[in-house]
């Protein structure tokens, strides 16, 4: 293309310095933002582990409530912190649907070891034993704690690396409450539905899922 005669007087720098100033001002285009993922939520391993006092838990148990599942240890800080957020959430939110399950992944610390902890705490939800097959199930589990909300349905709705506030998580805990609950298929005979069990040690209800195996 052909410059008009005054540009074609003007040295070749100082017409690249003014094509630049006159084009500086100029809008440009946002990058385009990723769109969000469409893929569906993962449905939740289930497990069976053995809880503290000797019974065998599974998640399938509690289909059809919101599940808060929780990774710690008796070794770290930040689980100390939160656990005891979550005896109150669990008192507060239970009769809307809400069951907290928390798995140790303790390494060293006895069965023993890990109820006395939990007991100072006064959890009034389970503590299961957990190994390295159900943190597998669960992405590894690299960091503690770590916890999934898990829908009504199943599904795993968020995830939480690390320690969050209370807030933070009794909003993603209101959040997964409001979601429709999804239509339970008929329990099977091999699978009956579970019974609470009282537990007055301590002087607390503990719930208590007893099953003879896997």
């Amino acid at each position: 293309m052909r410059l008009p005669p005054f540009f074609r007087k003007i040295p070749a720098v100082l017409l690249v310095a003014l094509l630049a100033i006159a084009t500086s001002g100029q809008a440009q285009k946002p990058a385009s933002k990723p769109s969000p993922s469409s893929a569906p939520p993962m449905v939740a391993p289930d497990f069976a582990l053995e809880s503290i006092y000797g019974d065998t838990v599974r998640l399938s148990h509690f289909r059809g409530k919101v599940v808060l599942l929780y990774f710690w240890a008796t070794w770290c800080g930040p689980c100390k912190i939160e656990m005891p957020w979550f005896v109150e959430l669990q008192d507060q939110y239970s009769p809307q649907g809400l069951q907290i399950v928390g798995i140790s992944l303790d390494e060293d610390a006895t069965k023993a070891e890990i109820g006395e902890f939990s007991d100072s705490v006064k959890a009034n939800y389970p503590i299961l034993m957990g190994d390295q097959k159900v943190a597998n199930a669960y992405g590894g589990v690299p960091v503690l704690p770590e916890s999934f909300l898990i829908a009504r349905d199943g599904k795993i709705v968020d995830k939480a690396i690390g320690l969050k506030s209370k807030t933070e998580i009794e909003d993603g805990i209101k959040r997964a409450l409001t979601l429709a609950p999804a239509s339970q298929p008929p329990a099977s005979e091999d699978s009956p539905a579970p019974q609470p069990q009282s537990d007055n040690r301590n002087g607390r209800v503990i719930p208590a899922i007893i099953e003879s195996g896997f």
